[in-house]
């Protein structure tokens, strides 16, 4: 597969005079009704390159899964991280979401001199950082990210899958589509539903029917 072509920050009009280390950073999972919201920081070698690099939702789910080996293999250092169900419910999943990128950013094991987030939106750092809106399509390291950050949470659906097989979280992997409504209407909502969603909190509101 050949590489997609991506920019080098100051293309993007970003300070950055190339000297010192550049992570870059995304989230998987703000959108599902189960399941935490993950978020990786991935510092990249430039004398170790990765080919086929791509935002995660235009890779297959086996290349995403030989990138994710790769990119732990090769990366200067990287760092996976996630809020809890419990966390989005209380703060909001906005919050919860900038509480996971704070948290990949301070699990990486090398201090980067600047942090490159997708989205328009910056968690609270100590360090230099911005927000680059498709980032994950324009920036290595961030592109990076998001398929750290994809893989690793698909995985955890397929954890919650065993637990609870009823819901499906294999196929959907938390999202609300048709099947995943219909199973929240039957089983009701199980621990690792977010609660603050609107989708659940109708099903826990709604009156139990009684079985014929």
């Amino acid at each position: 597969m050949r590489s997609k072509k991506f920019l080098r920050p100051e293309q993007l009009g970003l300070v950055f005079d190339g000297m010192g280390l550049m992570a870059g950073v995304d989230e998987a999972g703000r959108g599902p009704l189960a399941g935490p919201v993950v978020a990786a920081a991935v510092i990249l070698d430039d004398l170790k390159p990765i080919r086929g690099l791509n935002d995660s939702k235009m890779l297959t789910a086996r290349a995403r899964e030989r990138l994710f080996d790769e990119i732990r293999a090769k990366a200067l250092c990287c760092s996976i991280a996630q809020a809890s169900v419990e966390e989005i419910d209380q703060l909001n999943i906005l919050q919860a979401t900038m509480l996971a990128m704070q948290r990949a950013v301070e699990g990486l094991r090398l201090l980067p001199k600047k942090v490159l987030v997708d989205g328009n939106r910056l968690p609270v750092l100590r360090i230099a950082a911005e927000a680059i809106v498709q980032g994950d399509s324009k920036i290595e390291a961030i592109s990076a990210a998001s398929i750290l950050a994809k893989v690793h949470r698909d995985r955890l659906c397929l954890t919650l899958h065993e637990e609870h097989p009823q819901y499906g979280f294999d196929g959907h992997k938390g999202y609300g589509t048709p099947e995943h409504l219909a199973a929240l209407r039957a089983h009701g909502a199980c621990p690792h539903h977010r609660r603050s969603f609107a989708p659940v909190r109708q099903t826990l509101m709604a009156p139990v029917l009684p079985r014929s």
